[in-house]
């Protein structure tokens, strides 16, 4: 059996004549009548009674019908299934965060990816520092990952979403709150607030390199796993912090932020396993450029 003959008998079935069914399949009425009979013979049952004028489905036709219909839809549906998988419109995809970027991008990214691909089931991981999410992304948890500096690559593609600049938070009361900006030798014997470090955190450790390149001590009071986490401890007075610029999207009360200067600042970079053939990453790699340009 064919799927061809699901296709011939259902024409012929909802037409209850051959000769308007074979119009419609554009094909000859011999081999259609052919091809039925092929098909009852297939099932040892008669399907269509045929007189003259008209073809009507027997009891058996008539379950037939209903279950030929269903195969016939379930597979259509499977090929549109396919195809949209194949573009990019269906499917499922994990993005993670880093803490800075959870609330200047992810949200307007989350809003986008879910208006221009409604049938792509989408996970989205926000406050997770880098290390981790080359740790999931090599494990599979995350498909796509939005972090700082990479310095392992090996097995990962890596796009650039944006440069941005560093500023200090600082507790609305400080000394430096009325500065438009700062050096880095400006932060000498200040109590600092940074994300874990360990290799844990691309800030961290970015942090330790400004300080040992203006020749000062960087004296580290509080570390935290999240960037919400560290900017509520400053708003507590516990310290100052060097944080990329998007981090003042968090408008916590009682923070105030300044530019740092003669700082390099850092790049936000796209990651994904250099293997992965996900269609759906290139439409949201299109996205995150939009919504990161935007």
């Amino acid at each position: 059996m064919e799927l061809r003959h699901l296709r011939y008998f259902v024409a012929v079935a909802e037409q209850r004549h051959f000769g308007r069914a074979a119009g419609l399949l554009h094909m000859a009425q011999p081999p259609l009548s052919q091809a039925i009979r092929q098909l009852e013979a297939e099932l040892g049952v008669t399907l269509l009674t045929r007189t003259t004028r008209r073809v009507d489905l027997t009891a058996a036709g008539t379950a037939y019908l209903v279950r030929a219909r269903d195969i016939l839809a379930a597979v259509d549906a499977a090929g549109e299934e396919a195809e949209r998988v194949a573009s990019g419109r269906s499917g499922r995809l994990v993005v993670g965060c880093v803490g800075s970027a959870t609330y200047s991008l992810l949200p307007a990214l989350a809003r986008r990816l879910r208006e221009e691909l409604p049938a792509v089931d989408f996970g989205f991981r926000g406050e997770m520092l880098s290390p981790e999410q080359v740790e999931r992304l090599r494990d599979g948890s995350l498909d796509l990952a939005l972090l700082r500096r990479l310095p392992d690559q090996n097995g990962l593609t890596v796009t650039a979403v944006r440069h941005d600049r560093l500023l200090v938070a600082m507790p609305q009361g400080h000394r430096f709150a009325g500065r438009r900006r700062l050096r880095v030798a400006d932060l000498a014997g200040e109590d600092l607030v940074v994300h874990a470090g360990g290799g844990r955190s691309a800030m961290n450790a970015l942090v330790q390199e400004l300080f040992d390149a203006a020749g000062r001590e960087a004296r580290v009071v509080h570390q935290v796993a999240e960037t919400s986490t560290l900017v509520t401890f400053v708003a507590a007075g516990l310290g100052i912090a060097v944080v990329p610029e998007p981090t003042a999207a968090l408008a916590v009360p009682g923070v105030v932020y300044v530019a740092l200067v003669g700082a390099p600042g850092i790049d936000l970079v796209a990651a994904r396993r250099a293997d992965d053939d996900n269609p759906v990453l290139a439409r949201a790699l299109a996205a995150l450029s939009a919504v990161a340009d935007g």
